[in-house]
């Protein structure tokens, strides 16, 4: 086996996911090997201090009664089920243990997320299409 033939072994190696090649012939044997590298996108979305300052001044001044929904699954939060219909809940709804508050998309499937209390929506701690993680707190329920 000459160069040019282990030459073109490699590129051909370039152009697929197989990782190692072993080829006899005549006598001879060449193994070629490479290491399967792996990339991944990692999205952060950019926060303004003015909206965070924004944010935190909403609400009452005494948070210590209210009740924290988190997101029980990483994804996507959405208000609605769709961009056209209106919202599930909004900052002075009234809502029931049991009701769907949001959605959070995850692989491609949409996942309704209920409240664990009734009570007023406080405060919407996390924006529309906005990712969110594990436990991340997404609305702010006063339950008197």
């Amino acid at each position: 086996m000459d160069l040019k033939d282990i030459k073109s072994l490699v590129e051909l190696l370039k152009k697929t996911d197989i990782t190692e090649l072993k080829i006899e012939r005549e006598g001879s044997a060449v193994t070629i090997k490479r290491e399967k590298v792996m990339v991944t996108e990692q999205v952060i979305a950019p926060v303004k201090p003015a909206e965070v300052v924004a944010v935190s001044a909403e609400g009452p001044a005494d948070e210590s009664n209210l009740v924290t929904v988190k997101s029980p699954i990483v994804g996507m939060f959405y208000t609605a089920a769709a961009p056209e219909s209106p919202p599930f809940v909004k900052v002075g709804s009234r809502v029931n243990k049991g009701d769907v508050m949001c959605i959070i998309e995850a692989m491609k499937l949409m996942n309704e997320i209920e409240c664990d209390t009734s009570g007023t929506v406080a405060r919407m701690l996390v924006e529309n299409g906005q990712p969110v993680e594990y436990g991340e707190p997404l609305y702010l329920i006063d339950p008197s």
